[in-house]
């Protein structure tokens, strides 16, 4: 159905999975996408099973890939994980058209969508000093 890749960057231990061809706008990808970034993945898989959007599933499934590539080709640990960045680009469109009144025409466009989820492993902060 989809391409998933795969990245490994040493310096931030990211790992990266492609949704290529999702039939949707980036119109209306882009909250749900927006909504995901910064939190951890057990809780991004759970906001998506109840999100009441059509698209959800789709990028519920390209967040699982990445968590997969994670835990199977770099070893990491998935409690650990987080989604560190979440976009959506434009792909397609398909141009349909509907009959109209006195012989006319009107266009209907179906736009396709990629969608790239990275996951980074979250590092702990050091605290230095104290807050007074």
């Amino acid at each position: 159905m989809s391409k998933k890749k795969k990245v490994n960057d040493n310096k931030d231990k990211s790992v990266k999975s492609i949704n290529k061809n999702v039939r949707s706008s980036t119109r209306k990808l882009n909250p749900i996408l927006k909504a995901l970034v910064g939190k951890k993945v057990d809780i991004v898989l759970r906001n998506l099973d109840f999100s009441d959007k059509r698209i959800a599933k789709d990028i519920k499934k390209t967040i699982s890939a990445a968590v997969a590539n994670a835990e199977n080709n770099f070893q990491y640990n998935i409690d650990k994980l987080i989604v560190k960045e979440a976009y959506c680009g434009k792909q397609i469109v398909m141009k349909r058209f509907r009959p109209r009144a006195k012989g006319r025409a009107s266009p209907i466009l179906k736009p396709y969508s990629n969608v790239t989820i990275i996951l980074s492993e979250t590092k702990k902060m050091e605290s230095h000093g104290t807050k007074s």
